[in-house]
């Protein structure tokens, strides 16, 4: 069906032309803020280790594959900044350090389980790189 010229098929589809929809809108402030601290490679995956209880660094770098240690440590000492990672220091010898989620990190789990599940449903590959974790 050809549409006249400067109106588009958009409506009912009986020929009779309509504004068109809504066109993409910026996201909300919440969201962009999300993404600003999940959107970063390698954060959410950390932050996924450390949703089954704490860890030591070398814990943490075996938990999440291909982090080089420079990464894991900037990541961790953002997600420190941001309130959402607590870094105790154990005195030693040897002196070890382990990092733990704060309340407000945990408080992520819900939405991680849901974009695991909607990877599961949605990606390509499957779940079996999907941590436990986040699974029913």
């Amino acid at each position: 069906m050809a549409e006249a010229a400067g109106t588009a098929a958009y409506g009912d589809g009986v020929g009779e032309a309509c504004a068109p929809p809504e066109m993409c809108a910026s996201p909300e402030g919440g969201l962009t803020r999300v993404f600003e601290v999940l959107g970063k490679r390698w954060t959410g995956l950390v932050i996924a280790a450390l949703i089954s209880g704490p860890g030591h660094f070398a814990e943490l770098r075996r938990a999440v594959p291909g982090i080089s240690e420079r990464m894991l440590a900037d990541r961790l000492s953002e997600l420190a900044a941001l309130g959402l990672v607590l870094r105790s220091v154990q005195e030693g010898p040897p002196t070890r350090v382990s990092y733990r989620l704060t309340d407000a990190g945990l408080a992520l789990r819900p939405a991680m389980t849901e974009l695991t599940r909607w990877a599961d449903a949605h990606l390509p590959g499957g779940s079996s790189a999907c941590p436990e974790a986040f699974r029913d």
